[in-house]
């Protein structure tokens, strides 16, 4: 038992994605990274000032890669509010543009342009597209982040953006299972409760993300909700109902689930610092997401602890490990650095201001926005 707990410790570091400050990496950060063999990182607007600086710091940020396979260098990159790299890059329309296209085929132009984008700076996953369906006109967090307000527009969208994030070589994420398009609550600042019935959530909800699974997205982040169909006391993250048994079980789904930001009020309000990452490696998430340096590093030594004391079975944490690992050596490898003297050919370009010049022509061809 004892190797195997030394084995997960050893592995530990692969299940978290941690952000950290600064516009480059600190020493501080960089001992964290390297020691704790830390999985991958999240770039915020505030590590952000130009995409050759960008670049640069992706490189940095994979000097500290261990055992030969790199880290996710991540974003959220969605467009409009939600496009962290503002400055130099192609500025994305929100999400609403992008479905009243109705175009599959334009679609795919554009997602593809966005991740050639992302990897021309280093960055391989990108927490995007959003599958949420904008059921509740009173929803706080979602509205414009979504395709649109029924399950096709958005099944379709969500499938081109996938394909073409593919072929641009960056792993996309769908978000946020099983779906936070019918809440009135913003789960930064509270816990939602979604009462929706179990037939209408298999109909509408679960259909963009099972789709995007059979365009071959390998990554899921779940949704800091209760879904009072399956679990009355736990969000989806934390919650062994919703992700083992629907996501994997009933769904089929064997690739990575990673979580929402941990830090967020709906989990550090409600479940504790300590106690959350466990639960949400209980519940059958791979990976965890934290904001904060911080915060990553307490839940990074709280899980550690977890592990010595059995609170945490360690065969949890390499099946984990497993996952993470097998995902990046089919989309990680061969390893190249951002190439930062070629980014004006790739970032910004008169071309792909084009590609979104059609989606926008497109949308307003199509009634968008309504008068």
């Amino acid at each position: 038992m004892s190797q195997s707990i030394d084995a997960a410790k050893d592995a530990l570091g692969q299940l978290f994605i941690t952000g950290f400050s600064g516009l480059e990496l600190s020493e501080e950060t960089t001992a964290f990274i390297t020691q704790a063999g830390i999985g991958g990182v999240i770039l915020f607007a505030h590590n952000y000032e130009n995409p050759g600086q960008v670049a640069e710091l992706s490189n940095q940020i994979q000097e500290c890669k261990k055992g030969g396979l790199p880290l996710w260098v991540s974003v959220d990159h969605e467009g409009a509010k939600v496009q962290r790299f503002k400055k130099g890059f192609t500025k994305i329309p929100e999400a609403a543009v992008i479905g009243a296209t109705d175009s599959p085929k334009l679609v795919f132009e554009l997602s593809e342009m966005m991740g050639k984008e992302l990897k021309a700076v280093g960055v391989n996953l990108n927490f995007c597209p959003v599958a949420d369906i904008a059921t509740n006109p009173k929803n706080p967090v979602i509205g414009p982040r979504s395709y649109g307000d029924n399950e096709e527009i958005v099944s379709k969208m969500v499938t081109a953006m996938v394909r073409g994030h593919m072929v641009a070589g960056v792993q996309p994420c769908v978000k946020h299972f099983p779906g936070h398009g019918d809440t009135s609550t913003d789960s930064h600042f509270a816990l939602p409760r979604v009462d929706t019935p179990l037939e209408v959530l298999r109909e509408r909800e679960f259909k963009p993300f099972t789709k995007a699974f059979k365009s071959r997205c390998s990554i899921v982040m779940t949704a800091h909700i209760i879904m009072s169909q399956f679990d009355t006391k736990l969000p989806a993250t934390l919650s062994p109902k919703i992700v083992n048994e629907i996501l994997r079980k009933e769904l089929r789904y064997t690739r990575v689930v990673i979580t929402d930001d941990m830090e967020m009020k709906a989990i550090t309000d409600h479940y504790g610092a300590e106690d959350a990452p466990r639960l949400a490696i209980q519940a059958g998430c791979d990976m965890l997401c934290y904001r904060t340096e911080a915060a990553a590093r307490h839940a990074y030594a709280s899980l550690t602890k977890d592990l010595e004391t059995g609170k945490l079975d360690p065969a949890l944490v390499l099946a984990a490990a497993e996952r993470i690992t097998s995902l990046k050596k089919d989309s990680l490898l061969p390893y190249q650095p951002a190439a930062v003297m070629d980014l004006p050919d790739h970032v910004g370009t008169a071309e792909n201001q084009a590609i979104v010049d059609k989606v926008v022509a497109a949308a307003a061809a199509n009634g968008y926005p309504e008068k």
